[in-house]
């Protein structure tokens, strides 16, 4: 709730429902994970969106608002106590960032299926699997449709690990800053469509996503590919958030400092 770019926007309206319930209920849809969970913060301000997720029964865990990956490993810990099932260390960690209504479930099943096969070279599971990485890999899928996989014991690995504030902050990075070290899986769409932005940092941002909720009324298990049709007969939707500057991922909250 405390965004610096768009404060409150997980709660913001697209449509006739918070933000944050378009994202758990379109990773829902997914049919390969076992559970959705929203990991949020202890601060205050974050209580309001902790009683959406009791008022909807979505499995919520509250940590660190700046050690996002010590609020993840603890969230993995908190849903193996609630609900009884035991974590194995290759049992896969989904992170979706709350600021992607347009989480594709397919996508999630996609990635979670090719992660679970055997590295070609290796014959060795992977470690880490992501749809988008900063250079030299790239991306090819619209900003917003963000997927990161890793085992549990990869991520109490980089738990136990990861020093660099961003790495804390990012979750992910300590994978892909530690190349030798891991396993990884990077998978690309057939085109590039990688400058598209369907995520919400900022008001037009969110503007963009209400007009693509309008164009798909009383739906919300539309998929990335109709969204992208949608985008080809309407190339203007475009211009809405066509200013608004991407963050790069070693980018901090200065307010950890």
């Amino acid at each position: 709730m405390s965004s610096s770019r768009l404060p409150g926007k997980v709660l913001r309206q697209i449509g006739d429902q918070p933000m944050l319930v378009w994202t758990v209920e379109r990773a829902r849809l997914a049919r390969r994970l076992d559970a959705v969970m929203v990991a949020t913060t202890s601060d205050p301000s974050d209580d309001e969106l902790a009683a959406l997720c009791q008022q909807r029964g979505y499995l919520c865990f509250r940590g660190s608002q700046y050690d996002v990956l010590d609020r993840y490993y603890r969230a993995a810990l908190q849903f193996q106590a609630a609900s009884g099932m035991t974590l194995s260390p290759d049992s896969i960690i989904a992170r979706i960032t709350s600021d992607c209504p347009l989480i594709d479930p397919d996508l999630i099943d996609e990635l979670i299926e090719k992660f679970q096969q055997p590295e070609p070279t290796s014959g060795l599971p992977y470690d880490f699997a992501a749809n988008r990485l900063p250079l030299p890999w790239g991306r090819t899928y619209p900003i917003g449709l963000d997927l990161e996989l890793c085992t549990f014991s990869g991520l109490q690995t980089a738990w136990q690990e990861a020093k660099e504030k961003h790495q804390r902050e990012h979750v992910m990075p300590f994978f892909y800053e530690n190349t030798p070290r891991f396993r990884i899986l990077h998978v690309n769409y057939g085109h590039d469509y990688g400058t598209m932005r369907w995520t919400v940092d900022a008001l037009a941002d969110l503007e963009l996503l209400q007009e693509i909720a309008a164009h798909f009324p009383g739906r919300m298990d539309f998929s990335w590919l109709e969204v992208l049709d949608l985008f080809h007969r309407h190339p203007e939707l475009a211009d809405i958030n066509a200013q608004v500057e991407h963050k790069y991922y070693r980018q901090i909250d200065q307010r950890s400092a």
